[in-house]
């Protein structure tokens, strides 16, 4: 049975999905596309229900998900996307418990638009970083985390901590700040194990984070410019402490 009514109870909890206060009492969030949903069923993530119009549950009859065929009007309204691919799909968040890091990491201190936040995900699992820590940041299963994220979602390690878990999670693990008052991460050698951290657009690492700091860097810049784009500013020096020094993490 095709469902053609918005105020249907599963329609209406679904399309609540875009609200993060529902997000965050469900522990759901929504993935768009085909390209999305099939990399979400090959990651074999935990994919709750898929929705969609008869011709884009067609793409996915060989899964034995749960399926639900909604009317092309219905699912422009349970859609966050301008316009939507034809199906989308239900799955849980999945954030990991606090542990310490054994191999080079990305702290967020306070990253708040969520374009930024899934750029940066997504660059994470282009690099092979695999553990990003969040503290004080927006919510990456927001739907414009997610799609900005490019499917790198599925390929990462969410870990939320309150600053003052920081030092404890951290350890002995390096902690290098992104910071204009840094030494020129073109010529910084990186220890092997690290954590690098990136700060909030407007107001860069906090203080209290910036005190961890055992290592700071920079990315030159000319005097026309003040700063780059959080998401920019983590590709650059990653790559470089990373694949720049020959420290390469990709299918690691």
């Amino acid at each position: 049975m095709i469902i053609t009514s918005k105020s249907n109870p599963k329609i209406k909890e679904i399309a609540s999905l875009k609200d993060k206060k529902f997000r965050k009492k469900s522990g759901l969030y929504v993935v768009e596309g085909y390209k999305m949903v099939s990399e979400a069923l090959s990651a074999e993530k935990s994919v709750e229900l898929l929705v969609g119009t008869t011709d884009g549950l067609a793409r996915f009859s060989c899964y034995e998900t749960e399926k639900l065929e909604v009317s092309e009007s219905v699912l422009s309204f349970v859609s966050d996307a301008v316009t939507p691919q034809g199906v989308l799909a239900v799955l849980k968040e999945e954030y990991s418990e606090p542990k310490s890091p054994i191999k080079p990491c990305v702290l967020l201190d306070g990253v708040s638009d969520p374009g930024n936040l899934g750029t940066i995900i997504r660059t994470c699992c282009a690099v092979g970083v695999k553990d990003l820590y969040l503290v004080d940041c927006c919510d990456a299963y927001s739907p414009k985390a997610v799609r900005s994220s490019m499917s790198g979602i599925f390929f990462v390690n969410l870990t939320v901590l309150k600053r003052e878990e920081v030092a404890l999670i951290m350890g002995e693990t390096p902690v290098i700040v992104a910071d204009m008052n840094g030494e020129n991460v073109f010529t910084f050698n990186p220890p092997e194990r690290y954590c690098l951290v990136i700060g909030n657009e407007a107001n860069g690492v906090s203080k209290e984070v910036k005190a961890l700091a055992t290592h700071t860097v920079k990315i030159p810049m000319s005097k026309m410019s003040e700063s780059l784009n959080a998401g920019v500013s983590l590709a650059v020096t990653l790559y470089e402490l990373t694949e720049g020094k020959g420290k390469s993490l990709i299918n690691d």
